[in-house]
Formats: C-alpha cells, sequence, structure tokens
C-alpha cells in the first residue's frame, strides 16, 4: 500500500527515477482496484461511472511512475509512446518496464534502490 500512496504523493512528478518495485506495486493495485470498481458498477448499474472516475483520476500518476520508470533504466519519457505501436509496441513496453535499473547515477538522478529514494 506504501508503493501506491507514494506514487500519488508525486500525482503529476515526470523527473526523477522510480524502482521497479514501485511500478509493478501501483501497477497491481491499479488493477485490483479497476476490476473491484467494475464489479461495483455492474452491481449497481452505473458502469462506467466508478470505473471511469477512478481512470482518469489515477491517469497522471499512472503516466508519471510510468516516465519515471523508464528513466531508471536510463531512457527518455517518450519511450511511453512505444506502447501505441500496434502487437510489438506493447511488448516492447512491458520488457522496458521489468528491466532493471541503472545502478548508478544517470541522466535523471540517483539509483533510487541505493538511497531507499
Amino acid at each position: 500500500m506504501n508503493h501506491y500512496t507514494d506514487v500519488l504523493k508525486k500525482y503529476a512528478v515526470f523527473s526523477g527515477r522510480a524502482r521497479r518495485q514501485e511500478y509493478w506495486m501501483f501497477f497491481l493495485f491499479n488493477i485490483a482496484a479497476a476490476i473491484i470498481l467494475m464489479i461495483l458498477d455492474g452491481v449497481l448499474g452505473t458502469y462506467p461511472l466508478l470505473y471511469g472516475i477512478y481512470v482518469a483520476a489515477v491517469f497522471l500518476p499512472n503516466l508519471g511512475v510510468t516516465i519515471r520508470r523508464l528513466h531508471d533504466t536510463g531512457k527518455s519519457g517518450w519511450w511511453v509512446l512505444i506502447g501505441f505501436v500496434p502487437f510489438v509496441g506493447f511488448i516492447w513496453m512491458i520488457v522496458l518496464l521489468a528491466t532493471a535499473g541503472q545502478q548508478q547515477q544517470n541522466q535523471y538522478g540517483p539509483d533510487p534502490k541505493a538511497y531507499g529514494v
């Protein structure tokens, strides 16, 4: 839960670096919350109201943590656009997000793993 709230505290921060654990824990929590809200919307007959509000609310934090994750691997945030390439882009994006970060300081900041950031 800490990783989720830490990402939300950096609501629209696109600079710096994010560890793999921070990104993937935020991702997993988002998937769980989205499924729960879809079920709740279905039961209440309001689909996609609650789900849509949640997705809109976490759009910027999700984009921010994704860009910071790419920074950790030494890539520019613009690499997020590779996900729009049909078929291959989605797979390549997963590979980039799952790649270990650079252990030394890079142009985006110090290694968050080494400094407990």
